[in-house]
């Protein structure tokens, strides 16, 4: 017993040096792991033989093969539930207190008026969360432009504090919460078209992004459900243009997060959403606030203005002076509900915001409004990769020129579920003359990752 003994001991020498982990936590594991199966069933064996040896049911040579066995290594269970609770704390990195994850989407493409393919853009989205209490996201927008330079930009960037299982503090850049499209859709490979609805891009009617703090969260009731997004943020900037009669209108609103608030007021807003069966949720969106304008446009683009600290020339050495100009009112409404079910999804969104009058603004007095809506429908054809999609849009600008009304009709290929092939084919109808009212195809290939 005294060379079982020694021998123990050497083997829990030798144990202590099997956990010194000199390689990568993943070949760490699988040793230790194939390490734990091997003792197990040598300590079967062990423990077969000392049994028959006790029973007094074997040879001396076998009495010989033991004690080799036992020379070579001996343990005991308690060796083993040492060393199988090694293997789990060398298998902590499975479940680290730091999670890293890449994820985001990218397009090519073509489009019949300018006859051009594109690359539409490429948007890497980062995450980086610590245990279940806090996470960091943000993605990037990087484009290239028409005279092939590089354009990068930033979509949102927000540190998220997970309060509890209903509430989530949201600080920093975020998609706008008004609405479903930009929130949720408008990514190239959830889109179903080639294009976004006329209304929900830049100078449309629904907001882009904004820079504040913000609840997001859920909670079910009865057998129903609801989900909601409160904000306060910094407001919007409005551009002025110069009409032809030499008076100056709302020409666009600018809301796409700001970093500063040049007139000191905050726009407050959010959407709440009900779940009163599976497959159909109904949303409500308000934001309300105030806008200052912070851009001139001259006729026929002579110079534009971004600053309310001074003046600048128009026509004839005149001066265009922002820095008395006051803040509007500026409210947005919107309401929006999608339903699914098996491979069909209806949805649609309608979005109004106004812009009030200013009866002390000496650049553009007369207030302005902006209002669009869509409805789509879409069939995943069973037992095929084919989905076709029609899609019937109303964008009225406060810019004639840009109003217009569509059909958009489409025919998908999913290559897998997040690899789409578009051909999408839009008929415009807008003012005379204008990119609003020239009919287009639009080809693309889109990939989330």
């Amino acid at each position: 017993m005294k060379t079982i003994h020694t021998k123990r001991k050497i083997f829990l020498f030798t144990l202590s040096i099997l956990c010194t982990f000199s390689a990568s936590a993943d070949e760490k594991y699988e040793q230790l792991a194939n390490e734990v199966e091997a003792l197990k069933k040598q300590l079967e064996q062990v423990q077969s033989a000392l049994k028959q040896y006790q029973e007094e049911s074997i040879t001396k040579k076998e009495v010989q093969e033991l004690n080799q066995k036992l020379e070579e290594s001996v343990i005991t269970q308690d060796d083993v539930d040492e060393l199988e609770k090694q293997v789990a704390e060398a298998g902590e990195w499975n479940s680290p207190n730091t999670l890293i994850h890449m994820a985001g989407y990218a397009n090519v493409g073509y489009a019949s008026d300018s006859e051009s393919y594109s690359i539409g853009s490429f948007s890497p989205i980062f995450h980086y969360q610590y245990r279940d209490k806090v996470m960091l996201e943000s993605e990037l927008e990087i484009k290239i432009d028409e005279d092939g330079s590089t354009d990068i930009a930033l979509e949102y960037l927000t540190i998220d504090y997970f309060l509890n299982d209903y509430v989530t503090v949201v600080a920093g850049k975020f998609l706008s919460p008004v609405g479903q499209f930009r929130q949720n859709i408008h990514p190239s490979w959830i889109n179903k078209l080639a294009s976004a609805p006329p209304g929900f891009g830049h100078d449309g009617a629904a907001p882009l992004s904004d820079v504040g703090f913000q609840l997001r969260g859920g909670f079910d009731f009865d057998n129903s459900s609801a989900n909601y997004a409160f904000y306060v943020s910094n407001g919007p900037r409005l551009i002025a243009a110069q009409e032809h009669d030499d008076e100056f209108e709302i020409d666009g609103i600018e809301a796409e997060g700001f970093s500063s608030d040049n007139d000191g007021e905050k726009t407050f807003g959010g959407r709440l959403g009900f779940l009163p069966f599976k497959g159909f949720e109904l949303g409500l969106s308000f934001a309300t606030g105030k806008a200052t304008v912070t851009e001139v446009e001259l006729e026929e683009d002579v110079h534009a203005f971004k600053s309310l600290a001074f003046g600048t020339p128009g026509d004839e050495g005149e001066e265009i002076d922002l820095h008395d100009e006051v803040a509007r009112d500026y409210d947005v409404f919107g309401i929006d509900f999608a339903y699914q079910n098996n491979g069909f999804e209806l949805r649609g969104e309608y979005l109004k915001s106004k812009v009030g009058a200013a009866d002390e603004g000496i650049t553009a007095s007369h207030g302005a409004t902006w209002e669009t809506w869509y409805t789509q429908g879409s069939y995943l054809i069973p037992n095929t990769r084919w989905e076709p999609v029609i899609r019937y849009s109303d964008f009225t600008s406060a810019t004639e020129s840009r109003s217009q009304q569509q059909w958009a009709l489409g025919m998908n290929y999913l290559f897998t579920n997040s690899f789409i092939g578009k051909a999408t084919y839009e008929f415009n109808d807008g003012a005379f003359d204008t990119n609003a009212d020239e009919d287009r195809w639009l080809l693309q290939l889109a990939y989330g990752f």
